[in-house]
């Protein structure tokens, strides 16, 4: 079985999300050392084409059931990934979604979540990637204890991550960043309900040191 631990920072493929290695070590070390090798690590590591259909799935089965806006943008947050065959992956991350209108120049938050878990996704006959399942971490009293059950050894990892909010939020920034490039929108700042504008990131990732 193929397996690579991977975590941290959104939207280093496609719109919503990358993959990252870790190395079970000193979170704060993992973070600095993960703008450096991420162009890299997703080169060496393999072709991740299962993204867009995680992303998708993210915006039509857990965005369309918030309040709709324009458009829904997800984040996902990949802390680890298996390929148990050549023809599945199984993916832990922090998946969150957001939907937004457009102000002028500016993304409106309109409503969005968090929904962390365990994506499945399988090959179709096609040879294209399915979400097969998508078990998530339980709202309430039973929060803690399902996250350790799906996490299991990578829990501390994705509480580091869920539990940060600069890092959260750098990866939302990244993630709104590429979408509105591919989709040409002429917005330049993206902004919650009572809370100040942001600038929409020029650059789409942090540049290796």
């Amino acid at each position: 079985m193929k397996k690579m631990k991977l975590w941290m920072m959104a939207a280093i493929l496609f719109c919503g999300a990358g993959c990252l290695t870790s190395c079970g070590g000193n979170a704060e070390s993992d973070k600095a050392a993960v703008a450096e090798d991420s162009i890299d690590l997703v080169e060496e590591t393999g072709n991740f084409d299962f993204m867009p259909v995680l992303d998708q799935y993210l915006v039509d089965s857990i965005g369309a059931h918030y309040a709709p806006g324009e458009m829904c943008i997800p984040c996902a947050t990949v802390v680890a990934c298996e390929q148990p065959t050549s023809d599945s992956v199984v993916v832990l991350g922090d998946f969150w979604v957001f939907n937004f209108n457009v102000a002028g120049d500016t993304l409106k938050t309109v409503s969005g979540g968090d929904h962390p878990g365990k994506m499945c996704l399988k090959k179709n006959e096609k040879g294209e990637y399915e979400v097969i399942s998508f078990e998530q971490v339980e709202d309430g009293h039973g929060n803690e204890a399902s996250a350790r059950r799906i996490f299991g050894d990578m829990y501390e990892a994705f509480h580091g991550i869920n539990s940060d909010e600069e890092t959260r939020e750098e990866a939302r920034s990244l993630a709104i960043a590429r979408y509105v490039k591919a989709n040409n929108l002429p917005v330049k700042f993206y902004q919650d309900f009572g809370w100040p504008a942001k600038e929409i990131p020029a650059k789409l990732m942090r540049p290796k040191h």
